[in-house]
């Protein structure tokens, strides 16, 4: 059965998110809240955990994972910023929006798209995200709560519990999150590109496009 972390959502338990921590490091998979809605969680070296987050979605290979970042110094380790995309990101974050661009050598390789070598990061603002995150030290690979056949992602931790109790290790509850998937915007060629939008604003980069 997972466990249930019922925690403030402004000023989340230390010793709950040290718990769930410790769970991760140890292989968990895990449902946390986000700024747009709940997302499935692992370690970025925890391969069976990937593939436990692909087989709950149902997902194929060609699924990319996100990498969730504390701040944008940690996810200026993993992605190649150009002028431009530095100052957009910055801006935007932390926020609904996942980036995708030019993975460094800090990601795996098979984290990467295989031809693009792109990764999507993204900075929830979200205090729990962004505290679990912060005191893992490093990113959590992610990917949306959106469960097969379903319109909507997740976003009630009780529910959560009752749908996926046995399919992974924990869930952190902290009251009502985002109701939207993130708006994606692909940096990868130099100039960003909405793929998708979501719950952040789009408009924001229609400036900047080539």
């Amino acid at each position: 059965m997972a466990r249930y972390f019922d925690v403030h959502p402004r000023n989340p338990q230390p010793r709950a998110i040290g718990q769930a921590v410790a769970m991760l490091r140890d292989g968990a998979v895990i449902a946390y809240p986000t700024d747009s809605c709940y997302a499935l969680g692992c370690v970025m070296d925890n391969r069976e955990g990937a593939e436990r987050i692909r087989r709950i979605r149902e997902l194929d290979d060609r699924h990319h994972f996100t990498l969730v970042c504390a701040d944008f110094s940690q996810l200026g380790q993993l992605v190649q910023l150009s002028n431009s995309a530095f100052r957009g990101v910055k801006a935007a974050t932390p926020g609904p929006y996942t980036f995708i661009l030019p993975a460094t050598k800090e990601v795996p390789r098979r984290l990467a798209h295989p031809k693009k070598l792109t990764v999507g990061v993204r900075i929830p603002d979200h205090p729990v995200a962004r505290t679990l995150v912060h005191e893992l030290g490093e990113p959590l690979l992610s990917s949306t709560l959106l469960l097969p056949g379903a319109d909507d992602p997740m976003t009630d931790g009780w529910q959560i519990k009752e749908e996926l109790d046995l399919q992974i290790e924990a869930v952190i509850d902290a009251g009502e999150c985002g109701q939207e998937v993130s708006t994606v915007v692909d940096w990868s060629a130099g100039y960003p590109e909405v793929v998708r939008v979501g719950a952040g604003d789009p408009t924001r980069f229609e400036a900047m496009t080539a």
